[in-house]
């Protein structure tokens, strides 16, 4: 007959831990879903149960009518470029959709601008020495504390006197220089050894060379988390709205459309839910290099 095993205080005090911390993972883990599904499941839900005074927790009847009038309600044409006095109308689609594609093209645009630029910015910070170096990140780290407010009214007037207003790229270029993104940035490519930007200068390296084959490579999970991270008042035209925007003007004054409002937001969360799982590792990586250092 076999001795029965016996676990020892700290194997079970281990096993304590690891289920007890698989519980309060999962919990947590819950409670940040759930938001998630119940949008989800309220888009395709009828305005008796989106309503009810009793939460109703699984639609009785999946419904299609709440993406049928974000659908229905408003067309736009897909583009209209205008040369000279020659004015090119592409086809009317559901405006949904173009408020969709507008989304993506802002924050990929924004997003690329951005972390390049922000890289770069990081990468003279952290490893050139120059006169007036520590003022200028003093001043970076200040504008991070500045509400957009306060430079509300300067911008939209720039923007209008560059011919930019009511356009996408209004929504595009302030965000470019993002202080918060240079000081991220700043502080991966400090986590770089300074001799490896030297072998390259003694290899006789340009300094693009340099960033783009040694720096940009090793601060990738900083950039991927710059993008991640990453709309204004600047966008009047139905065509250019993004679809946040596009569902707040879908709204009544005295009335709320809950099931049109979970139906945008259902369409709206999807690109961001593909971006995160294709970036997930950098987002992840870049969070936890950013977090320690030493």
């Amino acid at each position: 007959m076999k001795p029965k095993k016996t676990l020892n205080p700290p194997q079970v005090k281990e096993g304590i831990y690891k289920w007890g911390s698989t519980v309060v993972v999962s919990l947590v883990a819950i409670l940040f879903l759930f938001p998630l599904y119940w949008i989800i499941t309220g888009a395709f839900k009828n305005g008796v149960e989106i309503n009810a005074a009793e939460p109703v927790w699984w639609p009785s009847e999946w419904e299609m009518t709440n993406f049928e009038k974000l659908m229905d309600r408003r067309s736009s044409p897909l583009f209209e470029i205008t040369i000279g006095s020659l004015t090119f109308i592409g086809p009317k689609i559901p405006s949904a959709i173009l408020w969709v594609i507008n989304s993506v093209v802002m924050a990929v645009g924004s997003m690329l601008l951005t972390c390049l630029t922000s890289a770069m910015a990081g990468y003279v910070l952290a490893k050139k020495n120059f006169w007036g170096k520590s003022i200028i990140f003093a001043l970076i780290v200040c504008a991070m504390a500045l509400p957009k407010q306060v430079i509300l009214i300067p911008l939209v007037r720039q923007m209008a006197s560059m011919n930019l207003w009511d356009t996408v790229w209004a929504v595009i270029f302030p965000i470019v220089g993002w202080p918060f993104g240079v000081f991220l940035l700043k502080q991966f490519s400090e986590g770089i050894p300074t001799e490896m930007v030297e072998a390259c200068r003694i290899d006789g390296a340009s300094e693009w060379r340099t960033f783009t084959d040694v720096m940009f490579p090793m601060i990738k999970p900083g950039v991927g988390a710059c993008a991640i991270f990453m709309q204004l008042i600047m966008l009047t035209k139905t065509e250019n709205l993004t679809i946040a925007l596009g569902i707040a003007t879908m709204q009544g004054e005295s009335s709320t459309d809950y099931g049109l409002l979970m139906a945008g937001s259902a369409l709206a969360s999807v690109p961001i839910i593909i971006v995160f799982l294709i970036f997930q590792k950098y987002f992840t990586k870049g969070i936890t290099m950013g977090a320690v250092k030493g």
